[in-house]
């Protein structure tokens, strides 16, 4: 949308809400995922000029607002007795980047009110409620705190998703997953395998030098302080970014050293990762050859090596392996902690569609595992149709294969995160921590089997 000329760079900060609202409305109006607008081909353009600290401003802000969508939206209708201008759709995502300044983070309330107010001012059709703008977010900046005390966490779920979330895991537990994913998650840390040495101890070093700790999975977990790439450790390959959760199912597989082990929608790589740095002869097979591209660079990094094949893995034929992974593509509502744009660009009817993709990359799987051999489906989302619901129709449809139960050693002796029936079900409520953004873990469904 056409806006007028701003010298942002001018008033500091400035420049970086302007992008922010740029992306948000983008996220909210035309449904556009945040992490292509933040990185890559894609990105917004005037990214590349701003400084580190107020690239990380913008994730933040936005970020914020999406995790506290439903709160804020709430808030402001009660301060807008006509809601939003429909002439200017914009103000929204502009009073929500300010309301979010003011009751979530370490903001002067008269700089988010007046940094808002200049953004309404230079925009050709929100200029006219620039005097909107300011009286909204003045009240909100005087009554929002107390306003806000009373709202449920729930909120910030889109309703057929929480009523999703309490069908299949009970209310309480709903509600504590909505909770959960209000809070920025921790940065966690795979630690790349020695070849000589005791691996509880290097991990350890990292945690240490990385001021985070090791959870009892082996994961590092800290709190990033500026960009990943500037940490100890990144430059030299020690180490990559995988949240906890997606770093059990390799687990799963057992010993891995020169089996060959098939990774299906392997990028961007960190389960690939995994199995070369434990000695496996891995094929990476994506159909995306960015994202190929992308795993290739995080193996460089990593001085780790593959086989990368774009491939349609419902598709590709091979001779068969030792063991297979499959990551499938999802809903991926495991991990709104991470992408809180997801319950915002979903629907209901995507997890039909995605879990016949799942059906159909299950019983390639399959073909590709040798009698005898291991195979692991997993998926990070919350929802049955694409985790135990695809197994259990794979068990009744095909006789070749048959579950392995998981045992509780192999996940650290961690309580509640297998099924009754032995498989893995983490969710974003599940370790919690005094301090919010070293708990949780993102929500992850795993099964394995053994072809027969």
């Amino acid at each position: 949308m056409p806006r007028a000329r701003l010298g942002s760079q001018d008033v500091p900060g400035l420049a970086a809400r302007r992008i922010a609202v740029d992306i948000l409305d983008a996220v909210l109006r035309r449904r556009r995922p945040l992490d292509e607008q933040l990185d890559g081909k894609q990105a917004h353009p005037a990214l590349v000029g701003l400084a580190d600290r107020d690239r990380a401003l913008v994730r933040r802000l936005i970020a914020t607002v999406l995790r506290r969508l439903g709160t804020l939206r709430h808030l402001l209708r009660g301060l807008l007795e006509r809601g939003c201008p429909d002439d200017a759709p914009r103000t929204e995502s502009l009073l929500l980047v300010g309301a979010a300044q003011i009751l979530f983070l370490d903001v002067p309330d008269h700089a988010a009110v007046d940094l808002s107010v200049r953004l309404a001012q230079a925009d050709r059709h929100g200029a006219r409620y620039a005097g909107l703008v300011n009286a909204v977010l003045r009240r909100m900046a005087q009554h929002g705190a107390e306003r806000l005390r009373d709202l449920d966490a729930a909120l910030n779920t889109p309703s057929w998703l929480l009523a999703r979330w309490t069908k299949t895991y009970g209310k309480d537990t709903a509600l504590a997953i909505a909770k959960a994913n209000t809070s920025e998650p921790s940065l966690d840390l795979t630690i790349k395998a020695q070849s000589s040495g005791d691996a509880q101890t290097t991990s350890q070093t990292w945690a240490t030098r990385l001021r985070g700790r090791v959870l009892p999975t082996g994961t590092v977990r800290t709190v990033a302080h500026g960009p990943v790439s500037m940490l100890p450790g990144f430059a030299e390959g020690a180490w990559w970014v995988q949240d906890a959760a997606a770093a059990l199912p390799v687990r799963l597989l057992g010993p891995v050293a020169g089996l060959r082990v098939a990774d299906l929608c392997a990028a961007p790589g960190g389960k690939t990762a995994q199995l070369a740095s434990a000695g496996a002869d891995v094929t990476a097979v994506d159909r995306s050859e960015a994202r190929l591209a992308r795993l290739a660079e995080n193996l460089r990094r990593l001085d780790l090596s593959a086989k990368p094949v774009r491939a349609d893995a419902t598709e590709w034929q091979a001779e068969p392996f030792d063991a297979v992974l499959v990551d499938a593509p999802c809903s991926s509502t495991g991990t709104i902690r991470r992408h809180p744009d997801i319950p915002w660009l979903k629907s209901e009817t995507d997890i039909a569609a995605l879990a016949d993709l799942q059906r159909r990359l299950l019983d390639r799987a399959v073909a590709l595992t040798k009698p005898g051999g291991v195979l692991v489906f997993c998926t990070c989302s919350l929802e049955p149709e694409e985790g135990e619901q695809v197994i259990a129709a794979l068990l009744d449809r095909d006789q070749r294969v048959e579950r392995v139960p998981i045992a509780g050693d192999e996940t650290a002796g961690l309580d509640g995160l297998l099924t009754p029936v032995g498989d893995l079900r983490t969710l974003p409520c599940h370790w919690p921590d005094p301090n919010p953004q070293m708990a949780g873990l993102d929500g992850f469904y795993a099964a394995r089997l053994r072809r027969l």
